[in-house]
């Protein structure tokens, strides 16, 4: 069943399919933990109906989205929700598997990709059939795979910013950093005070320093990661 809804009264509307995949409050969050600047280009890999891209539109005017999709359905909603918008001059659409490079624009097209990708491993329980098996599981599109996209796509020093779930903190930055995307701002979600984070927003830069959150300098620091600490760094892991 496909439904119309809008960010907020009076704002961006845009259409969405329940077969496709239902909007999530994840990339709302993400949405709004992306820095955006002006006159970027930015990348949403895997973007679905294109709400991610919208919501960066309406904080920054002067940014250009690419929404690249592998599902043709979400392509075609991503499409109309543009135009409904009046933001075909800002917003392209690109069907294409992020794992072929052939298929995806030339390297170091980017400013900043963000993306709200697959949370679970392949082969670890039940998953939906169709486009929202895809959307929830890596079936099309592991990881690894899509880091490696973003690290193509982006140019040095530019910006990768995903959601993703929070048990997996330790192995998302273990690829992310085989694939030279240094995490740089690290944010946890939690339901309230007193349930464990149950998801994580990263910040990472392309070609950027070793450090999350930058170099750490104290034996009593408040960075709770010191991978590669500075000579001057007493703070043990």
């Amino acid at each position: 069943m496909e439904h119309w809804d809008e960010l907020w009264p009076g704002g961006f509307r845009f259409r969405f399919d329940d077969n496709v995949f239902k909007p999530s409050t994840d990339t709302f969050l993400l949405g709004d933990f992306a820095e955006v600047r002006r006159g970027e280009r930015a990348c949403d890999l895997g973007a679905g109906i294109g709400l991610l891209g919208l919501l960066l539109l309406a904080r920054q005017q002067e940014l250009h989205i690419t929404n690249i999709d592998i599902d043709s359905a979400a392509c075609a909603l991503a499409e109309e929700n543009a135009a409904v918008n009046g933001l075909e001059d800002r917003v392209a659409v690109l069907r294409a598997d992020l794992r072929d490079r052939t298929a995806l624009p030339k390297a170091g097209s980017f400013d900043l990709c963000v993306a709200n990708p697959p949370y679970f491993p392949p082969h670890t329980g039940r998953v939906a059939e169709g486009s929202r098996g895809t959307a929830r599981s890596e079936t099309a599109c592991a990881f690894d795979q899509l880091c490696a996209a973003a690290a193509y796509l982006l140019r040095s020093g530019g910006r990768f910013c995903l959601v993703h779930r929070a048990e997996r903190t330790a192995e998302l930055m273990d690829v992310l950093r085989r694939h030279r995307l240094e995490p740089k701002v690290l944010r946890f979600v939690q339901k309230d005070a007193q349930t464990p984070p149950r998801l994580v927003l990263l910040s990472c830069r392309r070609h950027g320093g070793a450090g999350l959150f930058g170099q750490c300098f104290c034996q009593k620091s408040a960075f709770w990661f010191c991978p590669k600490p500075s000579p001057r760094c007493t703070h043990t892991p």
